[in-house]
């Protein structure tokens, strides 16, 4: 495909949960409206056939057909016709790490002739199976009990092995076997579901037994699970892609340069969540992340760290939280993953022994399972990567560390042979060779399973901080931190992906805006707790479940029992303090569910009120500027469905459900007149169509060339104003820390001195030219969106 045969990348993205109950049909009917409000292009969620009934799509069973219940591939054209007509195109999610394992298990037609012919089968190599450790079997976790306490629900019928919902092929020539025997005599070994922590010998999707692992690293699988994506990119009927987990890959590199010849180039981002000042490795073949790095740096922009300080004390006095279940990030995150590689990803630390001893056959078994651990919790990133050197600098470090905790000399030489495997410096041969892919792997669902799907939950002072990619231990972000970020970001990836809310996001951004809100005014939140407890008389099974409820039903903004009793009961699940998905505690999760009716929904809503109505004013403009830096700041923005209103969601599936429109919006939006539109938040979507009107108009003022200019304030406040030029012709300002401003005494003298000539105020009408005070460019609104001319 030549060069001038790519589509444009997107000035904008929107992104769009298609399900069952909003299908192609229906997103073709929002089309004026996601039109009128400025986006370039719709971001569909995963369109291929999906487990029926699946509400994201991630669980894919078959790649050679767009999902039938949500229109079809009919549907999905008609759709891409009505965007095109409107001047938008489309970007589709594709899903290369895993495939579903379903039930029944005919749906996945390549697992099931696995299952049916074993090593043999023709699809054996499609999947991350490892054969020799199940005996030339591949374990089904799927019995709800043992195996001889499950046979009575087992049938042979129509050639098959039903079990409930489940029905499994059967080997040739074994169908009129007697039961026990049939069982041991075919490809696969159904088990207990509690033993797949221990036994498991397939890679699957984190801990996801129901997900399977995919071998796309090899040209045919590559070819038979991208196929379809790549003939829709190819006819025209999409024109990008979002790539989900590329760290559950064996080679991300190899495969982002496969994929990029396969799609023309079009543009890709891909779903890497950095961590701290980490990179997204040089040389990659796509324009960048999907956003995670960008969001934690603008929430910080309006989170104050010393009031984070201040917050964490009120926390740890009203939990008395132990400093490593709770009450201190660093031991709080180190405690979750040893829990981690111990439980839930002990199969696969089991499978990285075995390869380490074979590569390794010198030192110790024990110490090599030993260092594989201690290496594993001390990453302070997802996965190293081949031929990085950022990578070999993170993993020098971290054996550093795990090789001054070891407990002799042969401890040290296994923490340095696990890190030289790692990074491939220990020789050739194929154990070598296994260690170091599936360390990478492991080492990536370790960290996702230990921080942000446990200690996110268990260290909770101010619950904005705990979001994919976020830091909770190093708070907020400096103006001055802020600009070097983007400068970079503009250097290096000017058309990376910018995100503020997900399907992932465990809070959607007008929560967090909330919440980190009360990091401008600790001792309301403090007193708040205290008369909400004496008001209700309600106590909750723990004081650590009691403080998160009361600050998750504050960000709501509305406390909702439907809504919050299920995301405070998966809180509290995922954090396993006290009960968890597979060890659950009932009486500990009814007392959960009582608290959350008697106290953040009962009569205490009233001072849950109070305060909100407080902090209105800066969680506005924590709202608002968040919106408006993400609109404008160097990348592609992906609005998520709903968020150019007010959006208060929590974790899913609270933040999945169908998204619904109205109406186009009007043509013309300038000056803040009275233009129709009925919203909970008129200024925000006023503000979120103006700057995706302009990202569209002049593309080149926010692509690769448009540059990135800081703009300085001048004055007692700078430190609380936000500015910065694209392409010569747009200003975003914005205020931070609006209460801490006003505690100051406001802006004062402060203020900003814009780039030459006249400059158009598109929210309120006005022109500026020259040296603005800061209180004459906040007069309508705590930001400000200004165009040259």
């Amino acid at each position: 495909m030549s060069a001038a045969a790519v589509p444009a990348p997107p000035t904008a993205t929107y992104r769009l949960q298609i399900q069952p109950g909003f299908g192609f049909a229906d997103a073709e009917a929002a089309v004026p409206y996601l039109a009128s409000l400025g986006v370039s292009h719709l971001h569909l969620s995963p369109v291929l056939e999906a487990v029926p009934g699946s509400p994201h799509g991630y669980d894919v069973v078959a790649h050679d057909r767009v999902r039938e219940e949500l229109g079809g591939e009919a549907g999905l054209r008609s759709l891409s016709a009505a965007a095109r007509a409107h001047g938008l195109g489309l970007v589709l999610d594709c899903v290369p790490n895993h495939m579903a394992v379903p039930a029944p298990e005919r749906l996945n037609a390549p697992l099931w002739d696995v299952l049916r012919n074993g090593p043999g089968s023709a699809y054996a190599h499609w999947f991350d199976i490892d054969w020799a450790a199940g005996g030339g079997t591949v374990m089904l976790p799927v019995l709800g009990g043992e195996p001889a306490d499950e046979a009575a629900a087992m049938r042979v019928q129509d050639g098959e092995l039903r079990y409930y919902e489940h029905a499994f092929p059967l080997r040739p020539g074994t169908e009129q076997l007697p039961l026990p025997r049939l069982l041991a005599a075919q490809h696969y070994t159904l088990a207990y579901w509690r033993r797949a922590r221990t036994e498991l010998n397939y890679r699957r999707f984190f801990t996801v037994s129901e997900l399977i692992g995919v071998r796309v690293e090899h040209r045919d699988v590559f070819d038979a699970t991208h196929g379809t994506l790549l003939r829709l990119l190819a006819q025209g009927v999409a024109d990008g892609l979002r790539i989900d987990h590329p760290d559950g890959l064996a080679d991300p590199a190899g495969y982002l340069d496969r994929l990029r010849e396969g799609c023309g180039g079009r543009w890709t981002v891909v779903e890497k969540i950095l961590c701290g000042d980490e990179a997204l490795p040089d040389g990659w073949s796509c324009d960048g992340t999907t956003g995670y790095d960008a969001l934690r740096r603008i929430d910080g922009l309006f989170t104050d760290p010393a009031g984070v300080r201040e917050l964490v004390g009120v926390y740890r006095e009203f939990t008395g939280a132990a400093a490593d279940r709770g009450g201190e990030w660093a031991p709080t995150a180190r405690r979750a993953a040893y829990r981690v590689v111990t439980g839930d990803l002990a199969t696969e630390v089991a499978r990285l022994g075995r390869a380490a001893g074979t590569a390794r056959p010198d030192l110790p078994p024990a110490a090599l399972g030993d260092a594989i651990r201690e290496v594993l919790v001390r990453m302070p990133v997802y996965r190293p990567y081949d031929g990085d050197p950022r990578s070999a600098a993170v993993m020098d470090a971290v054996a550093a560390s795990a090789g001054a905790a070891a407990a002799d000399e042969a401890g040290v030489r296994a923490v340095e042979a696990v890190r030289d495997l790692a990074l491939r410096r220990a020789g050739a041969g194929a154990a070598a060779e296994d260690f170091a892919v599936r360390f990478a792997q492991v080492a990536s669902a370790a960290h996702a399973k230990a921080a942000e799907d446990c200690a996110f939950y268990r260290y909770v002072p101010l619950l904005s901080l705990n979001e994919v990619g976020g830091e909770p231990g190093e708070p907020g972000t400096s103006v001055a931190g802020f600009h070097a970020f983007c400068a970079d970001r503009q250097a290096r990836w000017p058309l990376t992906g910018n995100v503020l809310s997900t399907h992932d996001t465990k809070r959607s951004a007008d929560v967090r805006a909330r919440i980190a809100a009360l990091s401008q005014d600790p001792p309301a939140w403090a007193g708040l707790l205290a008369r909400a407890t004496a008001l209700t008389g309600e106590r909750g099974p723990d004081p650590h479940v009691e403080y998160l409820a009361w600050q998750t039903a504050f960000g709501l903004g509305s406390p909702d029992a439907a809504r919050l009793k299920p995301a405070i009961l998966k809180s509290v699940r995922e954090a396993a303090l006290h009960t968890s998905w597979t060890d659950g505690d009932p009486a500990y999760e009814a007392a959960v569910e009582a608290f959350v009716e008697a106290g953040p929904c009962g009569p205490a809503r009233h001072d849950l009120a109070e305060l909100a109505g407080a902090l209105r004013t800066a969680t506005e403009a924590n709202a608002l500027g968040a919106a408006l830096v993400h609109l404008t700041m160097p990348g592609v923005p992906d609005v998520y469905q709903g968020t150019e209103d007010d959006y208060a969601a929590l974790v899913d599936p609270d933040n999945r459900a169908p998204a619904r429109f109205g109406p186009p919006l009007p043509r013309a939006l300038s000056g803040g007149a009275d233009d129709g539109i009925t919203a909970g938040s008129p200024v925000k979507v006023r503000m979120t169509a103006l700057a995706l009107r302009l990202r569209r108009e002049w593309p080149a003022a926010f692509g690769a060339d448009g540059g990135y200019l800081p703009l300085t304030a001048d004055g007692p406040a700078a430190d609380h104003l936000v500015a910065f030029a694209r392409g010569g012709r747009v200003v975003t300002a914005v205020t931070r820390l609006s209460r801490r401003l006003a505690d100051a005494g406001g802006w004062r003298e402060t203020a900003l001195t814009l780039p030459p000539g006249r400059w158009h105020e598109l929210l309120t009408g006005r022109d500026l030219e020259g040296t603005v005070p800061a209180r004459e460019l906040f007069a309508g609104h705590p930001v400000a969106l200004l165009r040259a001319g």
